[in-house]
């Protein structure tokens, strides 16, 4: 069986990590998060926390 030159190695290794990083983003940036209703955080940010030590 005839060894591979490292060439080839380097090759292989740039397609596959190309192609990780590619594929990682296209993932990554897919999904798009849900922002917040402002009624939601409103509701938060009126109630006073009234802490009894």
């Amino acid at each position: 069986m005839p060894q591979m030159a490292p060439i080839g190695w380097l090759s292989l290794f740039i397609i596959f990590s190309v192609t990780f990083i590619l594929f990682s983003m296209m993932n990554y940036y897919s999904m798009i998060p849900k922002t917040p209703k402002s009624e939601t955080l409103s509701k938060y940010s009126t109630a006073s926390l009234n802490w009894k030590w």
